[in-house]
This record gives structure tokens, C-alpha cells and sequence, in this order.
């Protein structure tokens, strides 16, 4: 008999992706309840699960996985550990929620989507752009043929760089804006266009303003061919000034549509002293700002957090799974070996004896 009641949820990280997923379940707690968080920063552990009322507070991952009432844990790690969390968390018997991107490299991929295969546990992605409510409705729309043939699809993500000090780590995170937000780009063009074969990847990458903190690339323009003869056009920036930029346009043979995830949904505003809400990803809030009301369900986090409990509970069919994610991890790979050979990268593609991403750009020894 399949188990009732609200899912328990187990969330590994304490940092600002764990906050938006502990915010995300108690804006729609009826499907799922947060129990525990883990996180070796003990101190922002404490403190979150102090702001969200989460009973228990661990240390070490493994030590949470040996709760017998978890069923779902989320992992908001660095990168790098998705692949060992997913399987650590499969072989304990727990479904599994893996941030954005997948891992590190398609070998992990492979790993992590076999073993949640063999130990009967679900594999989700976490990409919320499949939740996002503008978003959804754009694709609605042009399922319901509304801008006849799509033939172009663009989305832009761009700030003035990430929320944690890993990130600039290529060891831990695998590349730079590319691994961090292409990912959601890629996702989100395959997904809208309804999960055609990718043929091809093409990139343009530069490291305009980070150059002393990362070997990664701080801005970069992706190319994507569709089997459907589509073409996707992913933008990502660490190196804008002004705030965040998410938006995407949709054109078609006999129609368009445009959103702005933050302009829609913003209160412009002009601070001579600046103020306690943090817009994300802007250095300060003085002089003008644009914060945005109702941010995480805005993006879809609460949806995205609310869909894969019912997962769990067999309510509904996965939306966002670990094969999306391999997929994306593939587009990442041609993506940086493009940007490094100068030329377009068939698919499917898979080199051999590669480390981390950006190797295929910028080898180490660079």
C-alpha cells in the first residue's frame, strides 16, 4: 500500500538555494513537510532550521539519511557532490531531488540515473524553469498553436555574479556561468519546443570581469539546432551590472511572445540609502532597484517543490527527471568544447577522459 499523508523531506545545504527550498514547501505545505536539514555549516543550519521550525539538524548527510521517516531529501550542494549525495541517498531508500546542474560529468549522470533505477527511488531535476508561471503559459499558448511554427526560442539570464563562494571554485562547480546558468537555458529551450533531439551546440565564451577569481567564464552565447529545425539561443552574464535579467522571447512563423520574469513583476524603485530586502544578485540597493514581490513563485520554485512530493506519492508523472538532466549535462559538454575548438559541436557527444567541463575550454595547465 502506497504511503499517505504529507512527504518527509530531508534538505542537504544551508545556504541560499536550501532557503528557497524551505521557503518553497511552506508556501504549499500540503504536500510535503521539511523534518530535517543537513549541512556541515552547523551554524546556518541551525539558524534556518530555527527560521522554517525544522526539528532536526545534522552534520553529516549520512547521518540524516538513517532517519527512517525521510523520504525525500533535496540536495543544494556544490556540484561536485551530487553524484555521491544521489547515490548515497538511492541506496538508502529515499527519493532524490538534485539541484541544477546534474553534476559534474555524464559518467556521474549515467552512475546516478542507474542507481536510482536499481533501488526503485525517483530521480528529479530540479529546474524550475519547467514551473515558472509565465513560462508555462508561453509554452500553453504556443502548444495550443497560437504563433504557428516556433522557430526561434531565446532565454537570458544575466547579474553580476553568483551567491556563494563555490561557484568561482571550478573544482567544485565544473565551469563558470555556463554550468551555473546555462544550464536552465538549455533545459528551458529543449523543454519548450517539447523535448526535440539536440543536433547540435555552438558557444561563444569570455571571462570579462572575474578573471581574478575564477578560471571559469563570466558571459557566454549558446547556439542550440533542434532536430525539429528549431534554434535556441541561451544567454547568460555574471558580468551585468544593474540586478538580474530573466526573460525569454518566443517567435514564431505567425506569432511572438515576450516575458520578463522581473520587470512584470516589479516595483521599480529609487533608495538614496538603500533598504533591508535584498534584491538578488545586486551589489547594493541604493539609487534605483527593481525588487520583485512574490519572487520564488514568480520563478516556480513552490510549484516545482509541490509537483515532485506528489511525485513521490504517485500523484502525478514527473516532469523534470534525471534523464533531463543528463541531456543538459551533454549540451553543457559540447557547449564548452565549441567555445574551445572555435567551430559547432554535433551531438550526441561524449569525450573521453574528461575531469570537469571547463577543462574543454581552458585545459588546467592554462
Amino acid at each position: 500500500m502506497a504511503a499517505a499523508g504529507r512527504v518527509k523531506v530531508g534538505i542537504i545545504g544551508s545556504g541560499f538555494e536550501a532557503d528557497i527550498h524551505a521557503e518553497s514547501f511552506r508556501i504549499m505545505p500540503d504536500a510535503a513537510e521539511v523534518v530535517a536539514i543537513a549541512s556541515p555549516t552547523a551554524g546556518h543550519a541551525a539558524r534556518l532550521a530555527e527560521r522554517y521550525g525544522i526539528p532536526r539538524v545534522f552534520t553529516d548527510y549520512r547521518e540524516m539519511l538513517r532517519e527512517p521517516d525521510i523520504e525525500m531529501v533535496t540536495i543544494t550542494a556544490p556540484n561536485s557532490l551530487h553524484a555521491q549525495m544521489t547515490v548515497d541517498i538511492a541506496n538508502a531508500g529515499k527519493h532524490v531531488v538534485c539541484e541544477k546542474p546534474l553534476c559534474m560529468t555524464l559518467d556521474e549522470a549515467d552512475l546516478m540515473i542507474e542507481t536510482c533505477k536499481q533501488r526503485g527511488v525517483l530521480l528529479l531535476y530540479a529546474e524550475e524553469l519547467y514551473f515558472t508561471p509565465k513560462y508555462v503559459k508561453a509554452k500553453e499558448m504556443a502548444d495550443q498553436g497560437a504563433f504557428g511554427k516556433v522557430y526561434l526560442v531565446k532565454q537570458s539570464e544575466k547579474h553580476f555574479g553568483p551567491h556563494a563562494d563555490w561557484f568561482w571554485d571550478v573544482e567544485q562547480s565544473g565551469g563558470g556561468v555556463f554550468m551555473d546558468m546555462g544550464c536552465h537555458g538549455i533545459a528551458f529551450c529543449h523543454w519548450f519546443l517539447g523535448r526535440p533531439a539536440i543536433k547540435s551546440v555552438y558557444c561563444q565564451m569570455a571571462t570579462h570581469v572575474y578573471g581574478d577569481k575564477t578560471r571559469g567564464e563570466d558571459d557566454v552565447i549558446c547556439v542550440i539546432e533542434f532536430a525539429n529545425g528549431a534554434t535556441g539561443l541561451v544567454e547568460d552574464s555574471w558580468a551585468r551590472r544593474g540586478g538580474m535579467q530573466d526573460r525569454i522571447e518566443v517567435h514564431g512563423s505567425e506569432g511572438l511572445t515576450l516575458a520578463d520574469l522581473h520587470m512584470g513583476n516589479a516595483l521599480p524603485t529609487y533608495s538614496e540609502h538603500g533598504y533591508g530586502y535584498a534584491v538578488e544578485k545586486a551589489p547594493t540597493t541604493k539609487g534605483w532597484t527593481w525588487p520583485v514581490f512574490e519572487e520564488l513563485w514568480n520563478y516556480g520554485f513552490p510549484q516545482e517543490m509541490h509537483h515532485f512530493a506528489r511525485c513521490v506519492r504517485g500523484a502525478e508523472e514527473p516532469q523534470a527527471t534525471g534523464e533531463d538532466g543528463r541531456i543538459v549535462m551533454e549540451a553543457l559538454y559540447a557547449g564548452y568544447h565549441s567555445a574551445g575548438t572555435g567551430r559547432k559541436v554535433a551531438l550526441p557527444f561524449r569525450p573521453e577522459g574528461v575531469r570537469i567541463p571547463i577543462d574543454l575550454w581552458k585545459p588546467k595547465q592554462q
